[in-house]
């Protein structure tokens, strides 16, 4: 089970999330039921850390093992989703780049979520979330970086 809550006011939830590249471009998801593309990733799981999540989540999702480089982000996020109010913090692992053939538009584990490479210099023009990578993918800092977002 997925660690996070829901009450009237809000609902909360623990991430880890990927950033996974080759050949200059991002490795992305989108769902057909929302507009937006977002990471590979998911919720971190009870007596999971957020590294075995990310790890979890990537082999769930594209069917590759992936390894860890590197926490580039931790963001703590603020947003709503019609009148429902959430919070989220989420883990941003960059991965280890891997021998992986990965084709645009194959599904991950849920038939509605594909999987595709978004080159790097379109990323600000597509409806990213969270919306600060947009830019922050273009130059990792090389150390861990604290985000807060309202969105």
């Amino acid at each position: 089970m997925d660690i996070g809550y829901e009450n009237p006011n809000m609902k909360f939830s623990l991430r880890s999330a990927a950033l996974i590249f080759k050949n200059d471009r991002a490795l992305l998801v989108k769902s057909d039921y929302h507009h937006c593309f977002y990471t590979v990733g998911g919720g971190i799981q009870e007596n999971e850390t957020s590294e075995s999540a990310v790890i979890r989540e990537c082999y769930e999702e594209t069917g590759y093992h992936f390894e860890i480089d590197r926490l580039v982000f931790i963001e703590e996020r603020f947003f709503s989703v019609g009148s429902a109010s959430h919070r989220e913090i989420v883990f941003f692992y960059l991965m280890k780049e891997a021998d992986i053939k990965i084709v645009s538009g194959v599904s991950t584990d849920q038939n509605h979520e594909h999987l595709y490479w978004i080159p790097m210099e379109r990323l600000k023009h597509i409806d990213l979330v969270p919306k600060f990578l947009k830019t922050s993918l273009e130059n990792i800092p090389n150390e861990i970086t604290h985000i807060l977002s309202y969105e």
